[in-house]
């Protein structure tokens, strides 16, 4: 069964940092991770605020830029997915960038893997507390 992946763990297949080791290992062992294309933007705009925060190089941000869509990731549009991640972030009262990640999952039927406190947070309580695995 495929897991969605988020930009939270996205990050940290390239950057150091608490759960990279997780992170690079699920990249590493998992047959088949999907996220909408929204990734590629996500991770490009932390790697970009990792330089401007000086704890990565700016050659390190046009890596991953590069390498991001390599390897066992696969990339869904997100058009089709706004309906329901607008629906999403209505009803949770939480940013729909993430609730495309929740769109996806709920359409593949499987797990979104997040390193996100924030919204492991605001879906504790919630239908989708089973709906998502912490990294």
């Amino acid at each position: 069964m495929a897991l969605i992946v988020d930009a939270s763990v996205g990050i940290k297949w390239f950057i150091d940092e608490p759960g990279s080791d997780l992170a690079r290992r699920l990249w590493r062992d998992e047959p088949e991770l999907v996220a909408p294309d929204l990734i590629i933007p996500e991770v490009c705009n932390a790697a970009w605020r990792k330089v401007r925060l000086g704890q990565s190089k700016p050659a390190q941000a046009r890596e991953i830029a590069l390498h991001l869509h390599h390897g066992v990731l696969e990339l869904r549009p997100t058009a089709p997915l706004a309906p329901r991640a607008i629906e999403l972030a209505l009803d949770l009262d939480h940013p729909v960038y993430d609730c495309f990640y929740l769109s996806l999952a709920e359409a593949e039927k499987t797990k979104l893997v997040t390193a996100d406190r924030r919204l492991e947070s605001r879906l504790r309580n919630t239908s989708w507390r089973t709906s998502i695995r912490s990294l």
